[in-house]
């Protein structure tokens, strides 16, 4: 399948929506206060190679629409389809991938530039950390490791979601049951968290279901005052929290790269896709915003965990 798309201006009034036709959805919808129109036409055939133009989207308009509805002075034109590829690796010595060179799909729920993004923060700090010296270099092929599957499953979906918009009796057929699927509180939990990128989940071994996860941004109150989590994470350094005795945990041979803010929360603890879980006593968060370590009222795994992510004590640490 390959599919037009546009910003342009249109001087008569377009139908904006959704639209099927027994070539697929199309859709029109205003991109902005400027009048201008955003476009997607699914094409009656695949088409490969060279952008497509000003006049090649008036006809598909009017193939679609009935008209063109005055189209004129594009912002931009171009031409999708539903390739699907992914690097075997994104990681080779200094060579690092990353966004549409690590990974192609159908825009579907535009998850391309969501996991792109998300591949820059993964990476970003660990660079960062291997730069200044202050990690060894093998804390790079953790950015493989924890990335790699999340566009796989991302290549997954669209590709089912390129299936589901098939116009012939088998494809509205499996649309229907999906949509029925689609209405149940469990699936479509499970599809919003995946789609969203919220539930992404790091695999960093067996624990509390936050382990690995992306830290839900609380409303705090600080000895500074009030504050939101993601607030904390703004200059990119990691933070330990913690929710019970002030000062309960020491990580003084970590304090030049990791900030330590004693906070309360009173409110329900709840994860994309999981639910309701169960209040820690401590999170230590990567400057990604994903939980590298969960308190159970103990240190245990403390030490292990802050020297793995942001390198050895500048100091030896206490025994646990």
């Amino acid at each position: 399948m390959s599919w037009m798309i546009a910003e342009v201006e249109m001087s008569e009034e377009p139908s904006l929506g959704f639209r099927d036709t027994n070539s697929g959805i199309h859709a029109l919808g205003k991109t902005g206060e400027g009048g201008t129109v955003g476009v997607v036409l699914t094409e009656p055939r695949l088409k490969t190679g060279g952008e497509p133009t000003l006049r090649d989207l008036s006809e598909a308009l009017v193939a679609i629409y009935g008209t063109d509805f005055g189209v004129h002075s594009p912002t931009w034109l171009s031409r999708f389809t539903d390739m699907t590829r992914q690097a075997a690796t994104y990681r080779d010595g200094r060579v690092l991938l990353a966004g549409d060179a690590a990974h192609i799909h159908p825009p579907m729920g535009g998850q391309g530039l969501n996991i792109g993004v998300q591949d820059a923060v993964n990476l970003g700090w660990k660079l960062a950390q291997v730069v200044k010296r202050i990690s060894p270099e093998s804390l790079l092929d953790t950015y493989h490791a924890e990335r790699h599957p999340v566009a796989a499953r991302v290549l997954q979906n669209t590709m089912a979601q390129v299936a589901l918009r098939r116009m012939d009796d088998r494809g509205k057929a499996m649309a229907d049951i999906v949509a029925e699927l689609l209405g149940m509180d469990e699936p479509r939990r499970r599809m919003a968290g995946e789609m969203s990128g919220l539930g992404v989940h790091y695999n960093l071994g067996q624990g509390h279901p936050l382990l690995g996860r992306r830290m839900p941004d609380l409303d705090l109150l600080t000895a500074s005052g009030p504050m939101r989590v993601f607030a904390l994470l703004h200059h990119a350094r990691p933070v330990m929290l913690n929710f019970g005795q002030p000062g309960g945990f020491d990580i003084t041979p970590w304090a030049d790269r990791v900030k330590q803010i004693d906070a309360t929360y009173s409110g329900p603890w709840e994860l994309p896709v999981l639910g309701p879980v169960a209040a820690p006593t401590a999170a230590l968060i990567r400057p990604d915003g994903h939980v590298a370590w969960v308190g159970d009222g103990t240190r245990i795994g403390l030490a292990d965990a802050l020297t793995a992510w942001f390198g050895p004590p500048a100091v030896a640490p206490q025994p646990q």
